[in-house]
């Protein structure tokens, strides 16, 4: 009988945590599943029993270790599922299914503001997975987007399929009905703190509003010990300009869950995403969300209010715009107004 392989050495937070948990949850019972993981990745207690567990240590050594154990373990009929974007270093006699996630490494975009060690990073996975994409038999993403992107990238050689999963796919719309805010607190933005995820701007869009007099509730996700200076500059910003802005910092998702409940919309700057979860739960828990007009955002959800995600001036409107503050006109004078001003400046 085949068994199924879940190699998943390089994945241990974000959303794809979020899917790796959900994929361990759902593993049959009548079949043996192997699941080859970072020692990072936390699992929960409730995994099917017949699910073996294979650690693997954040190092380059044994990562190629555990490259090795895949081409001498994987058999003739397995089927192997690899997540966190990279396909095997060798190929496999297995049907091998890579699950790419990570929209940088498809997606020319550039990477300016990221550190010298994640450019590093992004620059060697980029070249594994086009260099070895032919040990894949398939490759799956999410969103209509990154199959266009991913099959610009791979000149068609590998097939590529969209296959978006969430752990429950229960009450996903596109479109709510936008109501008044009325709840604990009025924004929540769910992300981590890699550059793209555009913390910066949208805090300086929270710091627009304050001198206009506006002050709306914002709850954001960030973990204070992998993204400290940018904390530090969140927390600046907040005393500066009296923003009320909490960061709640890294939660589990069932913490996540009770926050969507007490909010009043979800606010989603990033610029560059391959799916974009938290999208999805906000519409699952009835959320109105503001958001940038990108082709990702569009693939999921229709936007009660979109912006710029690059000005902090359009984020700072769309999110007056929801909360029903009008913008004052601007001050038009006729023709006959301006020369009398400019003559009065003359005299």
């Amino acid at each position: 009988m085949y068994r199924l392989f879940v190699h998943a050495t390089n994945v241990h937070q974000g959303g794809g945590r979020a899917l790796l948990t959900a994929i361990a949850n759902s593993l049959p019972s009548d079949m043996q599943s192997i699941l080859h993981l970072d020692s990072r990745m936390h699992l929960p207690d409730d995994i099917p029993k017949n699910v073996q567990v294979r650690r693997v240590i954040r190092s380059v050594l044994q990562r190629f270790i555990a490259e090795c154990w895949l081409i001498n373990n994987v058999e003739e009929g397995d089927i192997v599922l690899c997540l966190g974007n990279l396909p095997p270093l060798f190929k496999l006699r297995g049907h091998t299914i890579v699950f790419v996630q990570n929209r940088h490494l498809v997606d020319d975009a550039g990477y300016a503001r990221f550190s010298l060690k994640n450019r590093l990073k992004l620059y060697v996975e980029r070249r594994w997975l086009f260099g070895r994409v032919s040990n894949s038999d398939v490759l799956i993403v999410q969103t209509p987007t990154m199959k266009r992107l991913l099959v610009a990238q791979t000149k068609g050689k590998v097939p590529v399929r969209v296959m978006p999963f969430v752990d429950d796919c229960g009450g996903y719309v596109r479109k709510v009905r936008q109501g008044k805010i009325g709840k604990a607190f009025d924004f929540i933005y769910v992300a981590s703190g890699e550059p793209h995820k555009n913390h910066r701007r949208l805090i300086e869009a929270w710091c627009i509003l304050a001198e206009e007099g506006v002050f709306p509730a914002l709850k954001i996700t960030v973990d204070q010990k992998s993204y400290w200076q940018l904390c530090l500059w969140v927390e600046q910003q907040t005393k500066r300009f009296g923003l009320k802005v909490e960061n709640v910092g890294d939660l589990p998702h069932v913490q996540i869950t009770q926050l969507y409940e007490q909010t009043g919309a979800l606010i989603y700057p990033s610029t560059i995403e391959s799916f974009g979860l938290p999208l999805v739960e906000a519409r699952q828990a009835g959320l109105p969300v503001l958001a940038p007009e990108l082709d990702y955002i569009r693939d999921l959800v229709d936007p009660e209010q979109t912006f710029d995600p690059n000005s902090a001036i359009s984020i700072a409107r769309a999110v007056k715009r929801f909360l029903e503050i009008e913008e004052p006109p601007l001050d038009l004078q006729n023709v006959q107004e301006f020369v009398g001003a400019i003559l009065g400046g003359q005299k």
